[in-house]
């Protein structure tokens, strides 16, 4: 066995972690669901199938690749990095990290954008996918770095998760209406709200790295109280959509509880914060039970 085959392994695993498995849902089931339910007769299997196992692995290796490549320097200085909550690439695969994402992810945009064009809904589509791919690349990449630019750096990150379903929901061709509207809004205050909370945890070696975000600019303390409001603004703007969104406004409750217990944490202390972003990992899964058995009953009353 030479090197390079000993070596290949540890490579794949290294882009495995890097893409966070546990997280794939996360962008593969907005763009699935959307689509399912927007589609109708215009259904494809070949567009649910390509766009779900494109948001399920590539789109997120290219989200976290990218970010894990370019954030080595800070990440080295940050505890919680080396596992489920973010990869600590080793210099040696970052050039193959990079070279991934475009292999794994340009045929995949090239097919969904053949599929925009054979379901009339080619334009729409585009655009959305397009904001999509360059969210995920300006977040990191130097020369955008839109993630050091505090309050930009949650809404890209945001948009990150919320352009898969509106992407789904172009594919799909649907009457945009004010409830579907209110379901998108109240989806990016979810995300803009995780972000916040999520970079709590970082304040301090976020500083130490030099970089910035929207909890090193206005503390750890305002920034949990901003997360805390975004998500109550959130399930406030689902009782404005159509059945069952009402109902799933309640899915932001455990959310909101999530980050209450930090509501008075002083940047010395913000790293402990990182217990509740553990518990929002798993309180993703809880939620997506939650909206699976809403879109259900939704599927059975249209």
């Amino acid at each position: 066995m030479n090197a390079s085959t000993a070596s290949r392994p540890s490579t794949l695993r290294a882009l495995f972690v890097s893409s966070r498995p546990i997280s794939w849902v996360n962008t593969a089931y907005p763009f699935g669901a959307a689509y399912l339910l927007g589609a109708g007769d215009g259904f494809s299997i070949v567009a649910f199938v390509v766009g779900v196992v494109y948001f399920l692995v590539p789109y997120n290796l290219a989200m976290y690749g990218i970010n894990d490549v370019f954030d080595y320097e800070s990440d080295l200085r940050n505890p919680r990095k080396g596992g489920v909550e973010g990869a600590l690439l080793d210099r040696s695969v970052h050039r193959t990290t990079l070279w991934a994402v475009v292999v794994t992810n340009v045929p995949f945009l090239v097919a969904l954008v053949v599929l925009g064009a054979l379901s009339g809904n080619g334009p729409w589509s585009w655009l959305v996918l397009a904001v999509s791919v360059f969210a995920v690349i300006a977040y990191s990449a130097p020369g955008l770095r839109f993630k050091e630019k505090p309050f930009l750096d949650s809404l890209t990150s945001s948009t990150h998760f919320v352009s898969p379903a509106v992407y789904g929901l172009g594919l799909a061709g649907p009457h945009w209406t004010p409830q579907l509207v209110a379901v998108c809004v109240a989806f990016f205050l979810w995300g803009v709200a995780s972000h916040a909370f999520g970079a709590v945890q970082d304040v301090l070696a976020d500083r130490a790295g030099g970089i910035g975000s929207v909890a090193t600019v206005i503390g750890a303390r305002a920034t949990v109280r901003l997360a805390f409001v975004a998500y109550l603004v959130a399930g406030v703007v689902l009782l404005f959509s159509s059945f069952p969104g009402p109902i799933a406004a309640v899915i932001v409750v455990p959310y909101a509880l999530n980050v209450l217990p930090w509501w008075n944490v002083t940047d010395a202390g913000a790293e402990a914060a990182n217990a509740g972003w553990k518990r929002f990992l798993w309180i993703n899964y809880l939620a997506g039970f939650l909206v699976t058995m809403a879109l259900i009953a939704y599927a059975f009353t249209r």
